[in-house]
């Protein structure tokens, strides 16, 4: 009875992600004609496309830093407020997050624009007006605005449900703030963070909306340069086999992450 119940997502997960999975990889493995080849692929050797993928891993990489120095004191702050409080905190903090994509990336077109909200109240102020859009920092901008829930939220969750006695412990064996913090808080929320780094880097690192709308089409990342060879170029192939380097470059970049975080588990003391 209950393998039959099971039926109906499997189905789902064949027709949606494991079907999707295999045209891509017939596509990525195959010519215009059908016939099997790896030139695609040797084609993304080439160090035009490298350093599109290079500058989409930094990017990507910053943002996550950045995501994580913000979101880790917010998610304690979360975490050590009164229950009522905290949970109205959170509701605010995920509150953009029902809004649609495109239109919160629209709003920061607004007010980084050379028209926009910013620049205005700088003329009003006397000051010069600063050019905040069409580059590589309005675009790690985008993506610290849009991803940093993602971070905040799995170590909220894993500071909230944190054993107090293990800080309680710390203390009365004479650990000050700053060394229960590196010795006994952090160890213990780094699967938060572990979560938190993977949830970001992600999207972070295959998106082509924010570079799109945010870096005015003059900053190539490398989910920009995978919808160009579906949307305008038309070639899936070759758009097919940079899909499948990214998936196994996401899918080694979370081995690594899950590794470090076994290999941390476990690991809190205090010297």
């Amino acid at each position: 009875m209950k393998s039959r119940m099971a039926y109906p997502y499997i189905v789902w997960l064949s027709m949606f992600i494991v079907l999707p999975l295999l045209l891509i990889l017939y596509y990525g493995l195959t010519a215009v004609d059908g016939s099997f080849t790896l030139d695609n692929f040797q084609r993304f050797i080439d160090p035009i496309y490298l350093r599109v993928l290079w500058r989409s891993v930094e990017l990507a990489l910053l943002s996550t830093a950045i995501c994580l120095v913000l979101g880790y004191p917010m998610a304690m702050i979360i975490a050590k407020t009164e229950i009522k409080r905290r949970n109205l905190m959170v509701l605010l903090f995920i509150l953009p997050m029902w809004m649609n994509f495109l239109l919160r990336t629209y709003a920061w077109m607004t007010l980084l624009g050379r028209n926009g909200v910013i620049n205005n109240i700088l003329g009003w102020a006397g000051l010069p007006e600063l050019n905040l859009l069409y580059n590589a920092s309005a675009v790690v901008l985008g993506m610290v605005y849009n991803f940093l829930p993602f971070m905040v939220l799995p170590i909220y969750t894993v500071l909230s449900k944190m054993d107090q006695s293990y800080i309680e412990a710390a203390k009365d064996l004479g650990a000050n703030n700053r060394k229960v913090f590196w010795k006994v808080i952090f160890p213990l929320s780094l699967p938060g963070v572990i979560s938190g780094v993977t949830m970001v880097f992600m999207p972070a690192v295959s998106t082509f909306v924010i570079p799109r709308l945010l870096g005015g089409g003059q900053l190539m990342l490398i989910g920009n340069l995978v919808e160009q060879q579906f949307s305008y170029v038309g070639d899936w192939n070759f758009g097919s086999a940079i899909s499948i380097v990214m998936m196994l470059f996401i899918l080694i970049s979370m081995a690594l992450m899950t590794r470090f975080d076994k290999e941390q588990q476990g690991g809190v003391g205090l010297w």
